[in-house]
């Protein structure tokens, strides 16, 4: 038997993701154990909280997804923007080779920032330079053998 694994990764935002699992969790598990998933587990991670979800077809995944407290759940993340991923496949705690980025902010926010231009060389007329002050005539110096 092949399970069909869905990750839902909540980030760290407004409020720690734990605290969104302590308001939805219990309701999401209650959903899960009544529309067929057959495994999941809960992963803590540096940037927030990874719900991995086994089914054994797509469409228990997807009359679970288009649940109203699943919705809800998802809707009150606290990063509604860039906090929340829900993708096909083991999340947080598969191993990945490499560490998970942060994601990049948009908008204005990621427009590169103005490069000042080098300053500019400005030519003057010999005789507007200050003129050095009256000296004596060279005297010659002699080293001391």
């Amino acid at each position: 038997m092949e399970l069909q694994w869905w990750s839902i990764e909540v980030c760290d935002g407004r409020f720690p993701a734990s605290q969104w699992r302590r308001a939805h969790g219990e309701e999401l598990q209650e959903a899960l154990l009544t529309n067929g998933a057959y495994d999941w587990t809960w992963t803590v991670t540096p940037f927030g909280i990874v719900l991995e979800v086994g089914f054994r077809s797509d469409g228990a995944w997807e009359r679970f997804r288009a649940l109203p407290v699943v919705t809800a759940a998802l809707d009150a993340v606290p990063d509604p923007i860039n906090g929340r991923f829900v993708y096909p496949g083991r999340g947080g705690s598969s191993g990945a080779s490499q560490r998970r980025r942060s994601p990049r902010p948009l908008g204005a926010g990621a427009a590169a920032l103005p490069i000042s231009p080098p300053p500019s060389l400005v030519a003057r007329p010999l005789e507007a330079l200050p003129r050095p002050v009256d000296r004596e005539p060279d005297v010659p110096v002699r080293l001391a053998a």
